[in-house]
């Protein structure tokens, strides 16, 4: 997959998310997203803002999801003492459930697998070409026990 080609998938989610209904809604990202918007401004009319508490397991997930509430007006914080991977927000729950969350975990998926052919192809093709996982073998028996 091409960038390019990862850009489009990521808007053609967004969309989705957007519940575009017309053929020129679907075409257009900025539509999309400021549709979003708007739902999260409808749920906030309705609904108390609660506090979230997400943990993302690795750089690039908490970094989209970040990016992801920033986008819609969500400051992303935490707590000190609070592990890194960890990620706090205030939104209405039914936005979280209905929108932040799947769309997160669809653009999410499309970006780790784009991620891990990237990773694949260079270190297949510049480090080694065996990128299995490691082999399973029993653990040794502790010294002193014959």
């Amino acid at each position: 997959m091409t960038e390019e080609e990862l850009i489009a998938k990521l808007e053609k989610v967004e969309r989705l998310f957007a519940g575009a209904t017309s053929d020129g809604e679907r075409l257009a990202a900025s539509l999309a997203q400021t549709r979003l918007t708007e739902r999260l401004k409808e749920f906030s009319k309705t609904e108390q803002a609660e506090e979230w508490k997400f943990s993302m397991n690795d750089e690039w997930s908490r970094k989209l999801f970040t990016a992801l509430l920033r986008r819609y007006g969500i400051t992303p914080y935490r707590y000190k003492r609070q592990r890194y991977t960890t990620v706090m927000a205030r939104a209405p729950a039914s936005f979280v459930n209905e929108i932040l969350w799947p769309e997160y975990s669809e653009l999410n998926s499309v970006l780790t697998s784009y991620l891990t052919s990237i990773t694949d192809r260079v270190i297949n093709n510049h480090i080694h070409k065996n990128t299995e996982d490691a082999e399973v073998v029993e653990q040794p028996k502790p010294l002193g026990s014959g």
